[in-house]
């Protein structure tokens, strides 16, 4: 029961950052709204951690699972990927180098500084 529980909060900040989105014209995704709600609300103290973290936890274990359909997806569309494959793969090469360099620089900022700069 308590898992239901936490999985029924995550859904209702999720759900409550999809209405955010259509009362704000602004082109950003539901989920952002929902993880900045969310966010907020774990920072602020209104909700605890320990309120969410099992289900979150689990939800990131299985993570991966969620990718297969959009992996099938671009099976499906592979006469339109190919003739930009290598376009497509030099992109995408390049955003996820860029996307771990700046992910462990602030990694090591933030060690840094949670260690008081040595």
């Amino acid at each position: 029961m308590k898992y239901l529980k936490q999985f029924g909060i995550i859904l209702l900040v999720t759900c409550i950052g999809e209405i955010i989105r259509y009362l704000v014209p602004l082109p950003i995704p539901g989920s952002i709204y929902g993880l900045v709600l969310m966010f907020v609300l774990l920072c602020t103290h209104v909700l605890k951690l320990e309120d969410v973290r099992p289900t979150a936890n689990f939800l990131i274990e299985i993570m991966p699972v969620m990718f297969i359909p959009a992996a099938v997806g671009l099976i499906n569309s592979w006469s339109t990927l190919q003739p930009i494959i290598i376009q497509a793969l030099v992109l995408i090469l390049g955003s996820t180098i860029l996307v771990m360099v700046v992910t462990g620089k602030v990694a090591e900022a933030i060690i840094k500084k949670d260690n008081g700069g040595k």
